[in-house]
């Protein structure tokens, strides 16, 4: 089964880092990410860039709404995902307590929905 770990935490505590910190954690997901892959588990791993580059859009009455950023009221961003293929839930949340990000942020877990037909 598929699922897809959201990496949230607050970008504030990652430009607090060190430069090494911030080195050695940014060492430390590539391995976890090449370790996942070598077990054939990973499909796809991605950071994202900062939350001041990101747009939200929206549709309402068939017109394209853009704004800056995510919504207002959120203290965490997502800060990234990995997308993973797990045996169940189980094993995918272990899977998401050893991510490196989960030491400072939050990992929410998902399975992916199979769209019906598809």
């Amino acid at each position: 089964m598929q699922y897809v770990c959201l990496v949230y935490g607050e970008e504030k505590d990652l430009h607090a880092m060190t430069t090494e910190r911030l080195a050695k954690l940014d060492a430390d997901s590539l391995a976890h990410d090449r370790s996942l892959d070598q077990r054939g588990m990973l499909i796809i791993a991605q950071a994202l860039q900062p939350v001041k580059t990101s747009k939200t859009v929206r549709r309402r009455q068939g017109k394209r709404l853009v704004t800056d950023g995510p919504f207002a009221e959120t203290k965490e961003q997502l800060l990234g995902f990995v997308m993973i293929e797990a045996k169940d839930l189980d094993e995918a949340l272990e899977i998401a307590g050893e991510i490196p990000l989960a030491e400072i942020g939050t990992i929410e877990v998902r399975a992916i929905y199979n769209v019906p037909g598809s």
